[in-house]
């Protein structure tokens, strides 16, 4: 893509008035071919010679885009889209690809799959799911009642399984790819705001509470750990920005990451080099760098007046530089999710991440 028409610091802004009708045609146009590419597809377990995979059959809504989750937050990208730009060039094909997928029978047997297959995308694509219903609950319009009365069973089903499945879990995952605990509590609790889940919200938070409060001296200079998307160190801040009252937070992240600026700590605040073309997982990293672009910037802004809050928004611009274009790839191994991510990071602002509480 060309150069986007703003600077780093409009674009971690979060706000979506500057994004033009060309930009919103490119952010519509890689989701809107994925969820419809049903092949290749990172398949689930096979038990046998008869168990035959068609992703269509298993996932009849959520069956493109490579893999599920992919395929659901492309779905939220395209619904937010949406919600956030009324004049949006490409609506009426966004609306005509949704409106014949999402039906009661299909959604119906989705939540069906996950009945059967209870720990199927735990807990990334429910997070992600969550995320996508919270979108809907935040559109004031017909259509987005509609979508929202036939996702009902599946987000029903979701809610069951986060609750007895994922937060009962007796230690966090403290990784940078799709297990990664903190993020998906992100997403729950974000959801749980939006839909006036206080239960459901008092118990995420207490979750976040039980596995992250007492962190110390966290070794970021250990990150990136490997084909990462997401930097452990800085989705848990995010996440705990959203649990504790401003003061508490910013004695929690004197604790956690006291010497941020300092050498070794300061290797998480430089962008992590991508080899364009090397494709595949190489492309992970370009998700990293745009996932702590955005959190960076949110931890800083939760930070006020902290030593470290010029640090992390100087260190958050970096990170767009050097992640929006090589997001905009034709290669699938990347174009099947990473312009959802730059949705997020552009609008975050404009609703739904970390809502009031």
């Amino acid at each position: 893509m060309d150069a986007l028409p703003a600077d780093a610091a409009t674009v971690l802004s979060g706000r979506a008035d500057w994004i033009d009708p060309e930009l919103q045609s490119e952010l519509a146009a890689y989701p809107l071919d994925s969820i419809d590419t049903e092949y290749p597809h990172f398949a689930r377990t096979v038990e046998g010679p008869d168990d035959a995979v068609r992703p269509s059959e298993d996932h009849p809504v959520f069956y493109g885009s490579f893999d599920w989750h992919s395929a659901v937050h492309n779905h939220w990208s395209l619904v937010r889209q949406l919600r956030l730009f009324e004049d949006h060039p490409d609506a009426s094909d966004v609306v005509s690809t949704l409106d014949e997928r999402i039906t009661r029978e299909k959604v119906e047997r989705e939540a069906s799959y996950l009945a059967d297959h209870e720990s199927f995308e735990k807990p990334y694509g429910w997070a992600w799911f969550l995320r996508l219903a919270a979108e809907l609950h935040l559109w004031d319009a017909d259509r987005a009642a509609a979508w929202r009365e036939r996702f009902e069973p599946l987000e029903r089903r979701v809610v069951e399984l986060v609750e007895r499945e994922f937060l009962a879990q007796d230690r966090p995952f403290r990784v940078g790819t799709h297990d990664n605990t903190a993020f998906a509590l992100q997403f729950v609790l974000d959801y749980a705001r939006v839909v006036g889940d206080d239960a459901l919200a008092a118990a995420a938070a207490e979750t976040a509470r039980e596995f992250y409060q007492s962190d110390r001296d966290y070794p970021v200079e250990y990150e990136p750990l490997g084909w990462d998307f997401l930097s452990p160190a800085f989705a848990e801040a995010d996440l705990m920005r959203r649990v504790l009252d401003p003061e508490a937070f910013r004695e929690w992240f004197d604790g956690f990451a006291p010497a941020l600026t300092e050498s070794p700590s300061d290797a998480i605040l430089r962008p992590v080099d991508v080899d364009a073309d090397g494709g595949g997982l190489e492309l992970h990293l370009v998700g990293l760098n745009l996932s702590k672009a955005w959190a960076m910037a949110d931890v800083a802004d939760a930070l006020g007046d902290h030593p470290a809050a010029d640090a992390l928004v100087a260190s958050a611009r970096r990170h767009v530089d050097h992640s929006l274009e090589p997001a905009f790839t034709e290669d699938y191994a990347g174009a099947h999710w990473l312009t959802s991510f730059v949705l997020y990071l552009l609008t975050r602002d404009e609703g739904g991440v970390a809502p009031e509480r």
